[in-house]
């Protein structure tokens, strides 16, 4: 009905899977690198879980995409089965010839070793992937445990993909299913979008329904993240009730309020702003009882604290017996922001922040940014998360921010205390409540690092060579140990595991994979003397 309104070429939101409409998050696009990781490895478990609506299936279909032309497949989408149950779906996904009629667990299993064995010797992978694996009974997740014991000297021969709910990772730390845990090579919890995100997923869907221009103002995004929890299907649902109500009423953009009863129609109840989080709860007929997690409030209340309201001052005049009240002009809430951005040269940011590395950067030079930085022997890391995550990679950042008009301008990120950040372009500098800071930033960051001797990407278990040495020799520093003779180290055994505990340590996934969060934290640990926000270091 609104199509032609808003110039739509299609139904930009519709909560049916469609591959046009793929948006892969940085979240999504690190969940299938875990995936294919874990695809690559001697065979055993992959494990994928996340809440209803944050993108496990679209997780799954790039998968299915990438995986070799020598797959064969079983897609399993309704695991409440029982075990002979399960066994007769696989069979039947791969092809496989059984007896008619039977239930016997025997026979199936037989049937699918035999297989197995056949496809491996004809050079093919054997993979089964059981979605909403949160459904399985414990005996039946016993009994495809089992399907993995056949095995060559160097790989198993079957691979097995779970995909579930986070109730899924509860159940296999029940003792009875630790044999099974201990098995998964690679695991992934799937979180909703960041704020940031949220706006890039909307503006892609209406920008593949053919609309470039931004329907949903940016203070919009901000109360969609805050209503959504960043959950993809809900965000889906709430912009296609909202862009109805702005058809109705002749609107060509969705204000935060059309959002706010939009949501209310579709949800029944709104979550108030201060609330901290969401409850769990159903999500209206459309959504089948999807349940939301509030990822807006998540970021905390010291994010959206509200400016100090200024009190009258009341002076007494010496001649008259009554006060006669005069009440104090209130400060620009926007004087940084106005000051940053007059005449912004993003050029400028840049500037400020190879400034804190020490490096010449000329606004008025044809270099870019990323050449100068691998000159310096320096790389840039773009990242969008909230404002918790500045503060634990503790590095100057430039930061992406929206002016008054809605307009994008830079500034870098230079120092940071516990209430106040200071933001510098060229030679202007402001120093910012942070409260008020976010209300302009949507999540969008880069920084410079420095990349060890010999790094040409993620460090992989197996590998050697400089970067391997280097890595050795920061893990006997941050334990203060004498240095071990490294030689030709391979990146496995005690140096992997002490990788996987720092990482825990530190908040990142405990994946032993090493990239570039996991250099910079441990450069921060191990006294580098690179520039720093702040002088804190974690207790």
């Amino acid at each position: 009905m609104y199509l032609d309104y808003f110039g739509l070429n299609t139904e930009p939101f519709s909560i049916s899977p469609d591959p046009s409409f793929l948006f892969m998050s940085e979240r999504h696009r690190e969940a299938l690198a875990h995936l294919l990781y874990g695809m690559k490895s001697d065979g055993g478990f992959v494990l994928l879980t996340g809440d209803i609506g944050t993108g496990k299936t679209t997780i799954c279909r790039c998968l299915l995409d990438q995986l070799p032309e020598k797959s064969e497949v079983a897609l399993l989408l309704n695991p409440k089965l029982s075990s002979a149950e399960l066994l007769a779906t696989i069979c039947d996904e791969l092809r496989i010839v059984y007896p008619a009629g039977t239930s016997s667990i025997k026979v199936f299993v037989d049937a699918i070793n035999a297989f197995l064995l056949e496809v491996h010797s004809r050079g093919h992978h054997t993979v089964v992937i059981i979605d909403e694996a949160q459904n399985l009974q414990v005996d039946v997740l016993e009994q495809v445990r089992l399907l993995t014991n056949l095995e060559t000297n160097t790989r198993k021969l079957l691979q097995i993909i779970l995909l579930g709910q986070p109730e899924l990772k509860q159940m296999l730390d029940r003792p009875e299913l630790r044999q099974l845990a201990q098995r998964i090579t690679a695991r992934y919890h799937l979180s909703p979008l960041s704020q940031a995100e949220v706006g890039d997923y909307v503006g892609h869907r209406l920008s593949v329904a053919g609309v470039q221009r931004p329907i949903f103002l940016p203070v919009t995004i901000r109360e969609l993240y805050r209503l959504s929890g960043g959950v993809p299907r809900v965000i889906n649902v709430l912009c296609s009730r909202a862009l109805m109500g702005a058809y109705v009423r002749n609107e060509h953009t969705v204000s935060p309020a059309l959002l706010t009863e939009a949501a209310s129609e579709v949800l029944g109840t709104v979550p108030r702003a201060s609330s901290r989080r969401f409850k769990r709860g159903i999500v209206g007929k459309l959504l089948l009882a999807l349940a939301l997690v509030a990822g807006g409030a998540a970021l905390g209340a010291s994010f959206f604290k509200s400016a100090p309201l200024v009190e009258p001052v009341v002076v007494a005049a010496s001649s008259v017996v009554t006060a006669t009240p005069v009440v104090t002009p209130a400060p620009d809430p926007f004087e940084w922001v106005r000051a940053l951005s007059h005449g912004n040269n993003e050029k400028l940011a840049w500037q400020s922040l190879f400034r804190e590395w020490e490096v010449a950067y000329l606004p008025d030079a044809a270099v870019a940014p990323a050449t100068l930085a691998a000159e310096q022997g320096l790389a840039l890391l773009a990242q969008r998360e909230n404002f918790s995550a500045i503060r634990r990679l503790n590095r100057p950042v430039l930061l992406k921010l929206t002016g008054v008009q809605g307009e994008d301008f830079y500034a870098a990120l230079t120092e940071l205390a516990d209430e106040t950040a200071t933001l510098q372009v060229g030679t202007v500098a402001r120093t910012v409540a942070i409260g008020d800071l976010v209300r302009h930033w949507f999540g969008d960051f880069i920084l410079l690092w420095q990349p060890p001797p010999g790094y040409r990407g993620v460090v992989m278990p197996g590998e050697r060579g400089p970067v391997v040495q280097w890595l050795a020799l920061q893990m006997d520093v941050l334990h203060g140990r004498q240095s071990r003779s490294v030689g030709e180290l391979a990146y496995n055994g005690s140096l992997f595991q002490e990788v996987q505990a720092f990482q825990e340590a530190e908040g990142l996934m405990a994946d032993g994979l090493v990239g570039p969060l996991t250099l910079i934290h441990l450069n921060s640990r191990t006294g580098s003397g690179q520039p720093q926000l702040a002088d804190w270091q974690k207790e």
